[in-house]
């Protein structure tokens, strides 16, 4: 989770963290044992119910009202297209990874969402 052009994964649909507790346990991340995934939404867990970026090595970012983490996910995004236009070179690719995000409807409806969104689109960062 160190490497700084890995791709990034934001889950915005908080709700489904077990899904990315469980990826990263069967990956072979460190910070998610079979305990800990046994002891998901417990108070004091590594595992709590909306991923939390410090508790939880390997969560990208913390997502809290609906609609904050496509917004950061396009954030990600961003700053990845800044990076590889400051330090790329023709025949040096430094920084090209990807950002993913599973969001769900209630995100979706939030308006802040949809500006994101076309921003992200206005800038192009699709790839």
């Amino acid at each position: 989770p160190a490497w700084a052009n890995r791709d990034r994964f934001v889950l915005s649909a908080g709700h489904g963290s077990m899904l990315q507790y469980s990826l990263m346990h069967l990956v072979g991340y460190d910070s998610v044992s079979m305990e800990d995934i046994k002891s998901f939404r417990q108070w004091n867990s590594r595992t709590p119910g909306h991923p939390e970026n410090f508790l939880t090595t390997g969560v990208e970012v913390t997502t809290g009202p609906l609609g904050q983490g496509i917004c950061n996910a396009v954030g990600l995004a961003a700053a990845e297209a800044h990076l590889a236009a400051r330090f790329n070179k023709p025949d040096a690719k430094v920084i090209d990874h990807y950002t993913y995000c599973i969001l769900g409807d209630g995100c979706m409806m939030e308006g802040i969402s949809n500006e994101a969104c076309s921003l992200a689109g206005h800038w192009g960062r699709g790839k």
